[in-house]
């Protein structure tokens, strides 16, 4: 038996009813990505976050989300030991971006003596600028090993 098209029904005869609806643009959502200890770590996770927001028409958020992704995923990256996560959620009208790694050292204020020429020190600047709001804790002990942190940020959609 064949169902009759829909703006979401597959390419093929399997039925439509066998398929779930797209969820609302103010449902709630959640995605995850675990990568390695490994320098293209922060590039794979900015491209999946591209491609979440996107499929959720979300790319007004896009910009901002993946400048603070690209800097809290190369910190973990350069700084801790092991794998690190980034967590998506949406909860309508606000995204949340979490990084988590194994390193239990929790980011230092910003402070304002990187000079102009520095090539780092200004993650924590950044973050502050841009994210609407932003904080982070430490976590105890999980499947991976003992301690680590989580930093994580909000962007509210403005429209």
């Amino acid at each position: 038996m064949r169902t009759e098209p829909t703006p979401y029904a597959p390419y093929d005869d399997t039925p439509y009813a066998l398929h779930p609806a797209p969820i609302p643009f103010a449902g709630p959502w959640t995605y995850e990505l675990v990568f390695p200890r490994d320098p293209r770590g922060p590039r794979i996770a900015r491209t999946t976050l591209r491609a979440v927001l996107g499929a959720h028409e979300l790319t007004e958020l896009s910009y901002r989300a993946e400048l603070l992704t690209s800097e809290l995923t190369t910190n973990s990256v350069r700084h801790a030991q092991g794998p690190a996560g980034v967590r998506l959620q949406w909860r309508h009208p606000v995204l949340r971006v979490s990084v988590w790694d194994l390193s239990p050292d929790l980011p230092k204020p910003y402070r304002p003596a990187v000079g102009p020429e520095a090539e780092a020190g200004r993650g924590m600047a950044i973050l502050e600028l841009v994210a609407d709001r932003w904080g982070g804790c430490a976590i105890g002990d999980g499947e991976l090993g003992s301690g680590g942190k989580t930093i994580w940020f909000e962007l509210a959609l403005t429209s």
